[in-house]
């Protein structure tokens, strides 16, 4: 079986959750098809073909350049049997392939567009591009892989011209001989963390939909003898930047030990992170399933989260972490509520690490059990021959 996986980020360009699911996809499917992948980037290896946006649009919107990226990709795709595109990054490519070379393309919804409207910061008018690329790309789509129960039912929602058995559920994986505890500190210590004293961790983006502005006024009330360590970067727009800047500096002047690393660090340092963490912290206010969360679960680590999405689906309450309610309205009551709930959620692991540990154990072992990827990518073509029998 000859197929074509289409994706914004692919090593070493990955930046989110939807990058992460494809490289370790990526990796498990080459071993079960033919496959070529096709990523934004320059130049081309073995199986994996990079494609720039045209140079006649640089400084364009970003949406009309991914489009440019979207017809290059369509344009290489000659030969595959199925095309398999994830993100509206490369829905379109994928949506033209289908039509130009006559053969299915599979979407996997990692979110969507209509639940993101803070995206308009950062497209401006290339939103409402994206959103009917996105649209466009899973209506047409021969089967439609969400990454969690509640994404699912996401897609229905936004998209009920789409028949509710061409949607298909496939979490998340993690691979867990990667991600497990690493007992090393050499990582910790030049961030230059007291090994003496726990510390919270965020690993992520700084996005609206990430939360992070909530986590920052949240960690206001918890234990002072408690670290709070955030691995933030790439922000969505200058205001989200400023806002995270100035929500930054206050904490830190109300409290030591707070720590901010701007950069991408290396997977290594990332797992030694989430290994000695106390608790890892998820305050998402938009999530389809969270595969951090799966990553710090497998490095024994309990998770304080949102209530929100497909998160409930990966971090068991009361057994392998706290989850935290979240009022969907987002007014001013709401959110300190929420980030209140989040400051007693994080205080009662931070006191208690006896059931932290506990929740920890049960967590590693839950990740290795349900999520692996080898199990991810025998669904995953299951699923495409399913669809080249009806083709």
């Amino acid at each position: 079986m000859r197929v074509g996986l289409l994706t914004r980020e692919y090593p070493p360009d990955v930046y989110g959750g939807a990058g992460v699911h494809v490289e370790f996809l990526a990796r498990e499917l080459g071993r079960l098809v033919d496959l070529d992948v096709h990523c934004w980037g320059e130049g081309r290896t073995e199986g994996v073909l990079r494609h720039r946006s045209w140079s006649a649009l640089d400084g364009a919107n970003d949406a009309l350049r991914t489009f440019s990226v979207d017809l290059a990709m369509a344009a290489a795709l000659q030969g595959r049997e199925l095309v398999h595109s994830h993100t509206w990054y490369a829905n379109l490519g994928g949506h033209l392939a289908k039509l130009l070379h006559g053969v299915p393309h599979v979407v996997t919804a990692h979110s969507l567009e209509p639940l993101r409207p803070w995206k308009a910061e950062q497209l401006g008018g290339g939103y409402a591009v994206s959103s009917w690329a996105e649209r466009t790309a899973v209506e047409s789509a021969d089967a439609v892989i969400a990454v969690s129960g509640a994404m699912r039912e996401d897609v229905l929602a936004c998209y009920p011209a789409i028949a509710a058995d061409r949607v298909h559920v496939v979490h998340n994986g993690i691979d867990t001989t990667l991600y497990r505890p690493d007992p090393g500190t050499d990582a910790l210590d030049r961030i230059g963390l007291d090994r003496s004293r726990p510390y919270v961790l965020f690993v992520g983006r700084i996005t609206r939909q990430k939360g992070v502005p909530h986590l920052l006024r949240a960690a206001r009330a918890i234990d002072p003898a408690a670290q709070l360590v955030l691995c933030a970067g790439a922000p969505d727009t200058p205001e989200i930047d400023r806002e995270f800047r100035d929500l930054f500096a206050e904490l830190s002047r109300s409290r030591e030990g707070v720590h901010w690393i701007p950069r991408m660090l290396p997977r290594p340092e990332v797992i030694q992170l989430l290994t000695h963490a106390a608790v890892f912290v998820c305050p998402s206010v938009y999530e389809p399933l969270g595969i951090v969360n799966l990553e710090a679960m497998a490095c024994g680590t309990p998770v304080v989260a949102s209530r929100v999405g497909g998160i409930p689906e990966v971090v068991a309450d009361g057994e392998t972490g706290v989850l935290v309610p979240r009022d969907a309205s987002g007014t001013a009551d709401g959110d300190r509520d929420f980030e209140a709930g989040l400051a007693r959620a994080l205080d009662s692991l931070l006191g208690d690490p006896d059931a932290a540990r506990r929740m920890g154990e049960a967590g590693r072992a839950r990740a290795v059990a349900e999520f692996g990827w080898d199990a991810v990518a025998r669904r995953t073509v299951r699923l495409y021959e399913e669809i080249l029998k009806q083709a």
